[in-house]
């Protein structure tokens, strides 16, 4: 793809949504670090649900660590894979305790060390709580960046790296929030809606065949 047309891209994202913010519901970092950790597999929309109860019992790392796990489970039931993420959770917050004084480190690579946390989660947070340049690859990230073309890759790991490579870095925490909005409102997985997506011009899997 020539600069143009990503020039292009990034002018209709940019105006489709200016206001582009993650949809899961936080106060503080702590807050984002959960919420993000049960979103996987998982809709935004559920986890807030869950989380508006969840952030009332637990207000700090030491909330979490030293919780019944099968009261956590029971808290975040809902979301799915709860008892893998009840267990991360808790080893989560023990090591925030233990290595980082109980705070949420501002810190990429200290954020990935965490269990649990893997290079997305680790980017919505830096990006979102903390404002570091990241850019975090779910489904939706991974299924629109393909489908126009911009990558040819299933690895969110090979497609971070590349997306990172393609735009410059001051959007790069927008980059996330713009292929996740489309993705999860207009390019969905069954039927894209491509007669009111404003990329088409620009895009391989709509373009295919012509």
């Amino acid at each position: 793809m020539n600069n143009l047309s990503l020039n292009k891209i990034i002018e209709i994202l940019k105006n489709e949504y200016p206001n582009s913010e993650p949809e899961l519901d936080y106060k503080n970092s702590l807050e984002l670090l959960i919420a993000t950790i049960l979103s996987a597999q998982c809709t935004d929309k559920r986890v807030n649900i869950v989380t508006k109860s969840l952030f009332k019992k637990y207000n700090t790392p030491k909330d979490y660590a030293v919780s019944d796990l099968s009261d956590l489970e029971q808290e975040i039931y809902s979301t799915g894979f709860y008892k893998q993420k009840a267990k991360n959770i808790k080893a989560c917050c023990r090591k925030l305790l233990t290595d980082f004084g109980g705070e949420i480190p501002a810190d990429f690579d200290k954020l990935n060390s965490l269990p649990g946390v893997g290079r997305k989660t680790a980017s919505v947070v830096a990006a979102n709580a903390f404002n570091i340049p990241a850019i975090a690859v779910d489904t939706h990230v991974k299924r629109v960046t393909n489908r126009l073309g911009l990558v040819t890759s299933n690895s969110p790991e090979k497609i971070e790296l590349e997306l990172k490579k393609i735009f410059s870095k001051k959007y790069w925490i927008k980059t996330s929030h713009w292929f996740i909005l489309l993705g999860r409102y207009i390019c969905i997985a069954r039927k894209p809606k491509c007669e009111v997506c404003k990329l088409t011009q620009y895009c391989k899997y709509f373009n295919k065949g012509k």
